[in-house]
């Protein structure tokens, strides 16, 4: 069975853990998407881990993790973080592949993205990693992918700068080099996740563009960067926080108010650790948008949604969320296109009542207090879609299973 877990946000909605959480009853896990702009944190007990290329279910000792064909791979940044892992006593000896269509990061594409960011009437805030200007090598047709490092003729092409910087990694990246197609294919029957970088709202095509990533951040982009048939991919989780951030520039229509607000900003900031797991940026924080949650639902044929940081609501005497938009004096039910117009939008708020309990030690939903599950059932109904996963805080055993995604509907 293939199941695949996006982020139905702007990234950030912890994707890391509950691809962590659902790995153990995975034998494959391949990430079809983005580069080391990603951040991915895994708390298991007292131990933090911070993912950024490898896939998440690397920490459990007996699965295969890939990184897959829509990836953009920086080689000093994997085998830092491969080194990483094995200091931590994580044996990650033959349980790592690359797909030979895969990407690579050069060290000047990185320059060449924060001068061009910087340059920017209005800069995007990227991460400055040189992921979009890789992307943009790719669209080109001058980029260089894994199976080019045994090409003579296209490596003769490159600068002496890049072919220095490349020639201490060929080998070690050859060795983990694997055709993907052939390999799903030889894995039919394993159970596979595959998992996504960023959200539905940082995607290329369905985000808001310009204010975006560079790759398939979408449900479809792990057919592409999964080198599978969009038909063999049996289901599809988007993974949201009860609230929303968003890191660097953009239309957020859900923000908190600066000025009357700005408690809240800060209260939700600091409870959900809201900084960024691989730029250290405080994250923008705001109500949940069910709005964008619909869209994401709607674009990416979301079967079912995963709720996370629930927990940070505990103490508030009311939970708001964003069930429309109000531009120019007329109210908008859907995720418009237009920057412009998603910069006017003010958010038409409905009002819950807070739970006033500590939900981090419940292990089932029929341990919630009836406001906590009005909010759920409430937004269940609004996107028209379940959720089968409800997460209370960072640790894997605060995972709640409604219903097990490895089943068929």
């Amino acid at each position: 069975m293939n199941v695949v877990v996006i982020g139905a946000q702007w990234g950030d909605e912890g994707k890391g853990k509950i691809v962590d959480y659902l790995a153990n009853e995975a034998q494959i896990i391949v990430r079809f998407a983005g580069g080391a702009n990603a951040g991915h944190t895994i708390v298991i007990g007292k131990e933090q881990y911070a993912l950024h290329l490898i896939p998440s279910g690397i920490l459990y000792p007996d699965k295969m993790v890939v990184l897959g064909a829509g990836m953009v791979i920086d080689p000093t940044a994997l085998f830092g973080e491969l080194a990483m892992l094995n200091e931590r006593g994580i044996d990650t000896t033959g349980r790592v592949f690359i797909s030979d269509r895969a990407h690579i990061v050069l060290p000047r594409y990185i320059q060449i993205d924060k001068e061009r960011d910087a340059a920017r009437k209005k800069p995007i805030g990227t991460t400055g990693r040189g992921i979009g200007i890789t992307y943009s090598m790719k669209s080109d047709r001058d980029g260089i992918r894994i199976a080019d490092l045994s090409w003579k003729e296209k490596m003769g092409e490159l600068d002496k700068s890049d072919s220095d910087y490349l020639a201490p990694y060929i080998d070690r990246l050859q060795a983990m080099s694997i055709d993907l197609s052939t390999y799903l294919f030889h894995h039919k029957n394993a159970h596979i996740l595959f998992e996504g970088a960023q959200g539905t709202l940082l995607d290329l095509d369905l985000g808001t563009y310009p204010y975006v990533s560079s790759g398939m951040s979408c449900a479809a982009g792990a057919a592409v960067g999964g080198c599978i048939g969009p038909r063999a991919l049996d289901k599809v989780l988007g993974v949201f926080k009860a609230y929303s951030t968003r890191v660097g520039n953009g239309p957020f229509p859900s923000e908190f108010d600066a000025d009357s607000e700005d408690a809240l900003c800060q209260f939700v900031r600091e409870t959900g650790r809201e900084y960024g797991v691989t730029t250290g940026r405080p994250r923008r924080c705001g109500y949940l948008d069910l709005t964008a949650l619909r869209y994401a639902c709607l674009t990416n044929s979301i079967d079912s949604l995963v709720m996370t940081h629930l927990d940070i609501y505990d103490t508030l005497d009311e939970v708001k969320a964003c069930i429309a938009y109000r531009i120019n004096d007329t109210v908008v039910e859907h995720f418009p296109a237009s920057v412009e117009a998603l910069n006017e939008a003010q958010p038409v708020l409905r009002t819950f009542k807070g739970w006033k309990k500590n939900l981090s030690k419940t292990r089932t939903c029929e341990e919630f207090p009836a406001e906590a599950m009005e909010y759920i059932e409430f937004i269940e109904r609004f996107c028209e879609t379940p959720i089968d996963i409800v997460s209370v805080g960072y640790d894997r055993k605060a995972t709640i299973i409604r219903r097990s995604p490895w089943t068929r509907r």
